[in-house]
Protein backbone atom coordinates (compact mmCIF):
# COMPACT_ATOMS: atom_id res chain seq x y z
CA UNK A 1 0.00 0.00 0.00
CA UNK A 2 1.75 3.11 -1.06
CA UNK A 3 -0.20 5.98 0.95
CA UNK A 4 1.29 9.55 1.13
CA UNK A 5 1.20 11.32 4.60
CA UNK A 6 1.98 14.67 5.35
CA UNK A 7 3.58 15.83 8.48
CA UNK A 8 4.30 19.04 10.09
CA UNK A 9 6.45 20.28 12.87
CA UNK A 10 6.23 23.89 14.04
CA UNK A 11 9.61 26.05 14.64
CA UNK A 12 9.65 29.23 17.12
CA UNK A 13 12.38 31.50 16.65
CA UNK A 14 13.53 35.45 16.95
CA UNK A 15 14.84 37.43 14.47
CA UNK A 16 15.82 40.92 13.14
CA UNK A 17 15.79 42.56 10.01
CA UNK A 18 15.86 46.15 8.30
CA UNK A 19 14.49 46.57 4.83
CA UNK A 20 16.61 48.79 2.75
CA UNK A 21 14.67 50.86 0.57
CA UNK A 22 11.20 50.66 1.69
CA UNK A 23 8.99 53.00 2.07
CA UNK A 24 7.28 51.98 5.70
CA UNK A 25 8.62 51.46 9.31
CA UNK A 26 9.77 48.05 8.03
CA UNK A 27 12.77 50.24 6.82
CA UNK A 28 13.96 50.97 10.29
CA UNK A 29 15.98 47.69 11.91
CA UNK A 30 13.26 45.51 14.08
CA UNK A 31 12.11 42.16 15.23
CA UNK A 32 9.70 39.26 14.70
CA UNK A 33 8.84 36.30 16.60
CA UNK A 34 8.76 33.63 13.75
CA UNK A 35 6.70 30.34 13.69
CA UNK A 36 7.92 28.49 10.70
CA UNK A 37 5.53 25.34 9.93
CA UNK A 38 7.31 22.49 8.03
CA UNK A 39 5.41 19.79 5.75
CA UNK A 40 7.12 17.00 4.59
CA UNK A 41 5.06 14.51 2.78
CA UNK A 42 5.87 10.62 2.28
CA UNK A 43 4.88 7.35 2.46
CA UNK A 44 4.92 5.59 6.18
CA UNK A 45 7.54 3.01 6.69
CA UNK A 46 5.93 -0.68 6.63
CA UNK A 47 8.09 -2.78 8.46
CA UNK A 48 7.54 -4.23 11.62
CA UNK A 49 11.32 -4.67 12.46
CA UNK A 50 12.28 -1.34 11.50
CA UNK A 51 12.87 0.78 14.50
CA UNK A 52 10.97 4.13 12.35
CA UNK A 53 7.58 1.63 11.57
CA UNK A 54 4.92 3.48 10.69
CA UNK A 55 6.89 6.77 10.44
CA UNK A 56 7.08 9.14 7.33
CA UNK A 57 9.95 11.05 9.48
CA UNK A 58 10.76 10.84 12.98
CA UNK A 59 9.88 14.11 14.25
CA UNK A 60 13.00 14.24 16.27
CA UNK A 61 14.97 13.60 12.81
CA UNK A 62 13.08 16.43 11.26
CA UNK A 63 13.35 18.43 14.35
CA UNK A 64 17.16 18.32 13.69
CA UNK A 65 16.86 19.29 9.81
CA UNK A 66 15.68 22.56 10.28
CA UNK A 67 16.79 23.76 13.85
CA UNK A 68 20.30 22.84 11.94
CA UNK A 69 19.39 24.84 8.66
CA UNK A 70 17.29 27.58 10.03
CA UNK A 71 16.30 27.58 14.26
CA UNK A 72 19.72 27.55 15.25
CA UNK A 73 21.23 30.22 12.20
CA UNK A 74 18.33 32.68 12.54
CA UNK A 75 17.19 32.78 16.19
CA UNK A 76 18.50 36.20 17.84
CA UNK A 77 20.31 37.04 14.99
CA UNK A 78 19.77 40.36 13.00
CA UNK A 79 19.27 40.02 8.95
CA UNK A 80 20.42 42.27 6.24
CA UNK A 81 20.45 42.42 2.40
CA UNK A 82 24.48 42.20 1.84
CA UNK A 83 24.20 44.82 -0.72
CA UNK A 84 22.30 47.43 0.93
CA UNK A 85 23.92 50.45 2.96
CA UNK A 86 22.96 48.56 5.95
CA UNK A 87 26.58 46.48 5.50
CA UNK A 88 27.95 49.45 7.89
CA UNK A 89 25.85 48.69 10.48
CA UNK A 90 26.44 45.19 10.38
CA UNK A 91 30.23 45.31 10.77
CA UNK A 92 29.43 47.53 13.50
CA UNK A 93 27.11 45.06 15.33
CA UNK A 94 29.32 42.24 14.44
CA UNK A 95 32.19 43.77 15.71
CA UNK A 96 29.92 44.37 19.25
CA UNK A 97 29.55 40.39 19.23
CA UNK A 98 25.85 40.32 17.53
CA UNK A 99 25.02 37.95 15.88
CA UNK A 100 24.36 39.16 12.33
CA UNK A 101 23.63 37.47 8.56
CA UNK A 102 24.16 38.77 5.46
CA UNK A 103 21.98 37.70 2.59
CA UNK A 104 21.85 37.76 -1.26
CA UNK A 105 17.97 39.19 -0.56
CA UNK A 106 15.98 41.44 0.44
CA UNK A 107 15.09 39.87 4.40
CA UNK A 108 11.37 39.51 3.71
CA UNK A 109 9.07 36.93 4.80
CA UNK A 110 8.98 35.46 1.15
CA UNK A 111 12.32 35.77 0.42
CA UNK A 112 13.30 33.87 3.35
CA UNK A 113 11.15 31.15 3.11
CA UNK A 114 12.55 30.43 -0.61
CA UNK A 115 16.28 30.30 1.29
CA UNK A 116 14.71 27.93 4.29
CA UNK A 117 13.01 25.74 1.56
CA UNK A 118 16.06 25.00 -0.17
CA UNK A 119 18.29 24.53 2.82
CA UNK A 120 15.37 21.66 4.40
CA UNK A 121 15.22 20.60 0.61
CA UNK A 122 18.73 19.53 0.22
CA UNK A 123 18.65 17.87 4.02
CA UNK A 124 15.90 15.75 4.06
CA UNK A 125 16.71 11.90 2.59
CA UNK A 126 15.47 10.77 -0.85
CA UNK A 127 12.19 9.02 -0.15
CA UNK A 128 10.86 12.26 1.97
CA UNK A 129 9.77 15.88 -0.09
CA UNK A 130 9.37 19.13 1.34
CA UNK A 131 5.42 19.58 0.83
CA UNK A 132 5.33 23.01 2.22
CA UNK A 133 6.33 25.58 4.85
CA UNK A 134 4.46 28.85 6.44
CA UNK A 135 6.37 31.69 8.18
CA UNK A 136 4.46 33.92 10.17
CA UNK A 137 6.03 36.97 10.79
CA UNK A 138 3.39 38.16 13.10
CA UNK A 139 -0.16 37.07 14.43
CA UNK A 140 -1.91 38.21 11.80
CA UNK A 141 0.95 37.73 8.69
CA UNK A 142 3.00 34.86 6.82
CA UNK A 143 4.43 33.88 3.34
CA UNK A 144 3.55 30.38 2.57
CA UNK A 145 5.42 28.57 -0.05
CA UNK A 146 4.09 25.37 -1.68
CA UNK A 147 6.35 22.44 -3.64
CA UNK A 148 3.24 22.24 -6.48
CA UNK A 149 3.82 26.02 -7.08
CA UNK A 150 8.04 25.80 -8.19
Amino acid sequence: MNRKIRITKKFDFETGHALHGYDGKCRNVHGHSYKLYVTVIGTPIQDPNHVKNGMVIDFTDLKEIVKSEVEDVFDHATVFNKNTPHVELAKELQDRGHNVILVDYQPTSEMMILDFAEKIKNRLPNHIQLHSLKLQETSSSFAEWYASDQ
